[in-house]
């Protein structure tokens, strides 16, 4: 595997590049060896933060795990990220479809019983159209994360959501 490991507010060490290597090398029986690993180390006040993102055939596998100390967050994602790929690989075998970046020994291993999938609730309702501004007050009055909308100057359904540190993210899909 391939590892980028970035560094922000954070000096990569060659400690923290071998820790990296070592926990997050245990998944490597799960990919190909020219799998791409991103790994992003920051800290933030007393936080210590790791993102890691691996592209695989037309999905990403992403964690991202804080604590007060970096070796144990990197300690979290591997077992997020080990978890990600066990909900992953039964899709895959259930769905039959193309299973490219991984190894054979991941997909020839017993896969694990997973909860299925079961929608409870269907909703519907009329689009208005708005502006991203106007969607994010109406996300906060009805106390969601999330909202989709029909943006007035795009004319396409849109989602703005919550992200950490009351800020808002945008989705635009693109067709």
């Amino acid at each position: 595997m391939r590892y980028t490991i970035t560094g922000r507010n954070i000096d990569v060490t060659p400690g923290l590049r071998a820790a990296i290597e070592e926990k997050i090398g245990k998944l490597e029986r799960y990919f190909l060896p020219d799998t791409e690993i991103i790994v992003t180390l920051s800290v933030q006040k007393d936080k210590q933060k790791i993102e890691v993102t691996i592209p695989v055939k037309g999905n990403i596998i992403r964690a991202e795990e804080s604590s007060n100390d970096m070796y144990v967050s990197i300690d979290l994602v591997e077992e997020i990220i080990e978890r990600q790929l066990r909900k992953y690989k039964n899709k895959l075998i259930d769905k039959k479809q193309s299973a490219q970046s991984f190894s054979d020994l991941f997909i020839s291993e017993e896969a694990e019983p997973e909860d299925e999938i079961q929608i409870v609730k269907t909703k519907r309702f009329a689009m208005k159209p708005m502006d991203p501004e106007e969607a994010c007050v109406q996300m906060e009055l009805l106390g969601h994360n999330f909202y989709v909308f029909l943006n007035a100057e795009t004319e396409e359904v849109n989602v703005v959501y919550k992200r950490k540190g009351q800020t808002y993210g945008l989705i635009e899909p693109e067709f």
